[in-house]
């Protein structure tokens, strides 16, 4: 198939860009079936924007969760949970949650 440069306008910034043969061609390659709708430009900000927020190809790079200190109701060990406590309900260390749970199948 042949593959000539074509002129598309970016959905964000509104501008001209030429969608060459050359990544007309890669597009094809890839199985990719939809034209871009986004210049160098915009695409280039929009995939910084997502790693920003943890997602695209550095995904495993994952912010650390907040962890809070907190004593276990059962045996009174300080530990640390990924969430902050309320008040109203006991928070348990690991162990004593995993003995406490319901359908724990851990011993």
């Amino acid at each position: 198939m042949s593959f000539t440069d074509k002129t598309l306008q970016c959905a964000d910034c509104g501008a001209n860009f030429t969608f060459s043969a050359e990544e007309q061609e890669r597009f094809a390659a890839r199985g990719y079936t939809n034209e871009p709708k986004r210049c160098y430009t915009c695409r280039e900000a929009r995939r910084e924007r997502r790693q920003d927020f943890g997602f695209g190809s550095d995904s495993y790079s994952y912010r650390r969760r907040e962890m809070y200190p907190v004593v276990c109701a059962a045996c009174g060990a300080e530990t640390r949970v990924p969430f902050q406590p309320r008040g109203d309900r006991p928070v348990y260390c690991s162990a004593c949650y995993s003995k406490t749970r319901p359908g724990s199948s851990r011993r």
